[in-house]
């Protein structure tokens, strides 16, 4: 077993590393907030710094908010020695960012894979993530006995930035079906068709999806407590336009999530976007 490391203990990156935790493996934490570690300190090594883990790591997991926290990180780690180590980025960031990143650490004799994940808090939790991975034969098959922990399915889709060009693709699939739902809803409460009622139809039939079973609980009770806040989402959507999704539907779901962010709502949970559309 190689010592592994991870960065970012967010409402994904927590549970995942738990399942590492939990899978037994030599596992050191790290996470600008401290307290988000304290759990970790009974079974596995909690480190002060970037530098301190990447020290005590072969394998170097990392799973940050955006473009900028992954650059931050990524910057401290270029200033260690990181020749032979396996950095396995599972944040969603822009292509340009992940390719840069994976060049730039090649350049130090270190390895590199995008794994960006399909699935919220809960299968991070459960270990069911789908995990689309980028990079070479070789680094997926050294990271395989981690990655099996985390997710249901390993998807390796070529080269480094191909894990990301799938997870934005996935994630501007999704950000149509949320809003359709949203607004789906919307038009049977004004009909007066009771919310239990039309979702127990869409999840039954062809309409459903794991997506809209996912988020029939939040509509029902009407409470949006966030497992992928509306700003996550709104910073997909404008990673996919950036990275050359321009259809008819773009410009309308960027002005729908943009517009949930500007009015306040953009740290519920993205199908809390009902609420804006409400207004």
């Amino acid at each position: 077993m190689e010592k592994v490391g991870f960065i970012g203990l967010g409402n994904m990156g927590h549970p995942m590393a738990k399942n590492l935790e939990k899978a037994g493996f030599y596992l050191s934490v790290y996470n600008r907030t401290a307290e988000k570690a304290e759990d970790f300190k009974e079974k596995s090594k909690v480190c002060s710094t970037v530098s301190e883990l990447v020290q005590n790591s072969d394998i170097i997991f990392t799973m940050l908010t955006n473009d900028t926290a992954v650059k931050a990180v990524y910057e401290e780690i270029f200033t260690q020695n990181i020749t032979g180590k396996l950095f396995i980025d599972m944040s969603t960031i822009s292509p340009e960012a992940s390719r840069e990143m994976a060049d730039a650490i090649k350049i130090k004799e270190g390895r590199f894979i995008d794994a960006p994940v399909a699935g919220s808090t809960k299968p991070a939790a459960e270990g069911t993530l789908i995990i689309l991975a980028g990079g070479e034969e070789k680094d997926i098959e050294r990271a395989k006995p981690y990655l099996q922990k985390l997710g249901k399915v390993i998807k390796h889709l070529g080269k480094n930035g191909k894990g990301i060009a799938a997870k934005l693709s996935v994630n501007y699939f999704i950000s149509i079906i949320y809003q359709g739902l949203a607004e789906t809803i919307l038009f049977s409460d004004k009909l007066g068709i009771d919310r239990k009622d039309m979702l127990e139809i869409i999840n039954e039939s062809a309409s459903g999806s794991g997506a809209t079973k996912v988020k029939t609980p939040l509509l029902i009770d009407d409470q949006y407590e966030p497992a992928f806040a509306l700003d996550l989402m709104l910073k997909d959507i404008l990673l996919a336009k950036n990275a050359g999704a321009d259809f008819p539907l773009s410009k309308t779901l960027i002005e729908t999530y943009q517009s949930a962010h500007d009015a306040g709502f953009g740290k519920d949970d993205v199908i809390g976007i009902i609420n804006y559309l409400k207004k």
